[in-house]
């Protein structure tokens, strides 16, 4: 067996486990029904050596959720999303999987995760991720500005949606969550200063997906490391298969959208 089909191999061993584990654990899930909200995170991949890396943050240990662990960066869609131009839409096999399994698909819901993962990135890393053009559109105020005054524009077409996951019905805070690839030849600028001792994310490392699973994170975080090692074996194209993992009628599932 190749080393490259043995660590496929391992990958699914893992994610299998991790299934199996996640309906044995024990959690609290009495709490009140609340609608998981749409978020988009991002897991920026440095391929340029033999051993692909990817970039984590450390989030603040004041934090009340999420404190102290290792996470990619991410959060909600915000309106301004909506409005942002790009250079290049979604991949037509990315866009379709991004609709399925929701109630009311529509391919601007789709362009707006993509981009909230790319502005998050931005705000929470200083990292503009985008492609130079000539004549740069009107662009949404906030943090898209500084896409404009850079003269950069979302690439979507780069993207790869590897994988989705929605927090159980009963627990406080609820996301139904779209995590995405990407690869770091984007990153256009860096704007310093982001991350340090009172930001979001105190430290961002580069590191070994081996030595990533290394570090303390959440449990979906880790297992969407598997899934990235899983698709860079198969190829890394956008017409793989992408899980989704829930609980439905409170069984732990992976199933894969495709």
């Amino acid at each position: 067996m190749s080393n490259i089909q043995s660590g496929r191999a391992d990958a699914i061993e893992r994610m299998n486990r991790f299934v199996q584990l996640m309906n044995e654990v024990e959690r609290d899930l009495t709490g009140a029904y609340a609608r998981p909200k749409d978020a988009a995170t991002l897991i920026l991949v440095d391929r340029s050596s033999h051993e692909p890396k990817v970039l984590l943050g450390k989030r603040h240990a004041r934090h009340k959720f999420m404190a102290g662990k290792f996470v990619f960066p991410g959060g909600g869609v915000d309106p301004a999303d909506r409005k942002m131009s790009v250079a290049r839409g979604l991949d037509p096999g990315a866009e379709a999987n991004l609709l399925k399994r929701v109630a009311r698909p529509n391919p601007a819901r789709a362009r707006s995760l993509a981009l909230a993962a790319i502005r998050e990135t931005f705000e929470e890393t200083g990292l503009v991720l985008g492609v130079p053009v000539t004549n740069m559109p009107a662009v949404p105020k906030g943090p898209w500005s500084a896409f404009a005054q850079a003269n950069l524009l979302p690439d979507l077409g780069e993207l790869r949606f590897i994988g989705r996951a929605i927090t159980p019905a009963g627990r406080p805070r609820r996301f139904d969550a779209r995590f995405f690839t990407l690869d770091a030849s984007a990153i256009a600028q860096r704007i310093e200063g982001v991350t340090g001792p009172d930001a979001e994310l105190i430290e961002l490392v580069w590191i070994p997906l081996a030595q990533a699973k290394e570090l303390d994170m959440p449990a979906v975080t880790g297992v969407m490391l598997d899934e990235l090692e899983l698709r860079i074996a198969d190829g890394f194209g956008h017409d793989l298969p992408v899980p989704f993992y829930r609980m439905p009628r409170g069984l732990f599932t992976r199933e894969l959208l495709h």
